[in-house]
């Protein structure tokens, strides 16, 4: 036999590893995915150039990308008209695009998430730097989205125990707010002056009319006023009164 043709124990060795790396090769999150939610999580770790992706109902769903006008200024102006919330309400947290571990099939990316932080006597945990459980707020952009946020979502929000499901219908101008009542979803009423007032979160207050027409100034000055009421005052204290 030729030395060519000679199989060192070196190369048979790195023959050996090769095949076992291709064994052990994970396939990319691919839409459309059936996966469970601890492979969900591996493949989602490999592969970091992926900005989001959810798991519904044991099926993988990533959305395309976000038009500036049609989903990122007004995630944007959401993030900040919860954010302004936060910092005048010790207790509560607000994260962009947190991954929530809801139950073993489900595992949703939202928009935006107000919970009532642990120490305060929120109903989530946090465990490996993710939420567990149900937020008390979950927040939706609807563009493209929106077959999947008012269904798909809709039910698993519910069904999860989430106390309130804000979505903005982007398209339509129009937005819901849902708040848990028993085991179903019932819309938030509107005021006469066109704010919905959240009933978890006391103060958070919303101008429907100037959200949707980018009045975002306008937005900051109802919620202001809502911050300065006496119910979230009262909310304030029996945070505090609350913590641990």
């Amino acid at each position: 036999m030729s030395p060519a043709n000679v199989l060192t124990t070196s190369d048979a060795e790195s023959a050996v590893s090769q095949q076992v790396a291709r064994r052990v090769l994970t396939p990319p999150l691919e839409p459309g995915d059936h996966l469970s939610r601890d492979e969900f999580e591996r493949r989602y770790h490999l592969m970091p150039g992926v900005k989001k992706a959810e798991l519904l109902e044991g099926v993988v769903h990533m959305p395309s990308p976000v038009r500036w006008d049609q989903h990122g200024r007004q995630h944007a102006q959401i993030i900040h008209w919860l954010v302004t919330y936060e910092h005048a309400t010790d207790g509560v947290q607000t994260a962009d695009n947190a991954t929530i571990r809801l139950d073993l099939d489900n595992e949703p990316q939202p928009d935006a998430t107000l919970i009532i932080a642990p120490p305060f006597g929120g109903k989530v945990a946090l465990e490996d730097g993710y939420v567990v459980g149900a937020p008390e707020l979950v927040v939706e952009v609807a563009a493209s989205s929106a077959s999947i946020d008012l269904h798909t979502k809709l039910r698993v929000y519910r069904r999860a125990g989430v106390k309130e499901y804000l979505v903005w219908r982007v398209f339509d101008d129009a937005v819901d707010w849902f708040v848990l009542r028993g085991s179903e979803f019932q819309p938030l009423a509107m005021d006469p002056q066109g704010i919905i007032k959240s009933e978890t979160f006391p103060g958070l207050w919303l101008s429907v009319s100037d959200l949707v027409a980018s009045r975002f100034r306008q937005v900051t000055a109802v919620l202001k006023q809502g911050l300065d009421s006496s119910e979230h005052a009262a909310f304030v204290g029996r945070l505090s009164a609350s913590r641990t």
